[in-house]
């Protein structure tokens, strides 16, 4: 074997060498993105680095695994479909109510699902796991249901909350909390029926 083939077998040999951790790394960075969607540009613009964002994303998995989630049964399933319903018929002579019964029913569902309902950042982050996708609505619907208790917020606003509990509820619940209806039965006022008033 001639110098240069050496030379050329080193080189590829170096080259392989260098380019299986960044295709590890990268392979690992497109698994968060998937599994956390915005939630990962979230924490990106929340750390000082790539890497500790990314490491804090993989904490979070660590400990979310540590968590025994239960499925519902079929009756609790119909239990928080009637009480999600039942919100929703509240808002029209109530919506200040509404909301804060919707922050408790929600909350009610992540507990019996088997999430930590303590403190609501570790509450975020466990949920951040499976629930990506719509952790936003339900950090838009709490800061409207705090603006809410401190009596700053307007019926539209706590319209919207509503609509973004609905979204992690139906996450939660793993279906939409209000049944179909028939075309003869009555349909009970939603928040967005509301809101064209």
């Amino acid at each position: 074997m001639s110098p240069i083939e050496v030379v050329l077998i080193v080189l590829v040999v170096l080259a392989v060498a260098a380019a299986v951790p960044a295709i590890w790394v990268a392979s690992r960075r497109r698994a968060l993105q998937t599994r956390f969607g915005p939630e990962y540009d979230r924490v990106l613009s929340e750390q000082q680095t790539r890497s500790a964002a990314e490491r804090e994303l993989r904490e979070r998995e660590r400990r979310h695994a540590e968590l025994t989630l239960t499925p519902l049964s079929a009756d609790s399933r119909s239990r928080y479909q009637a009480a999600w319903e039942e919100i929703q018929v509240r808002f029209v002579d109530s919506p200040a109510e509404a909301v804060g019964a919707a922050d408790e029913l929600v909350t009610r569902l992540i507990a019996e699902r088997g999430y930590p309902t303590g403190e609501y950042n570790d509450q975020l982050a466990h949920l951040s796991v499976e629930h990506a996708r719509t952790l936003t609505h339900y950090r838009d619907a709490h800061e409207i249901h705090l603006r809410n208790e401190r009596g700053e917020a307007s019926t539209e606003q706590l319209r919207q909350a509503v609509v973004h509990y609905r979204e992690l509820f139906a996450d939660l619940l793993g279906e939409d909390p209000v049944r179909q209806q028939t075309s003869d039965e009555p349909r009970p006022d939603t928040p967005q029926d509301v809101s064209s008033r």
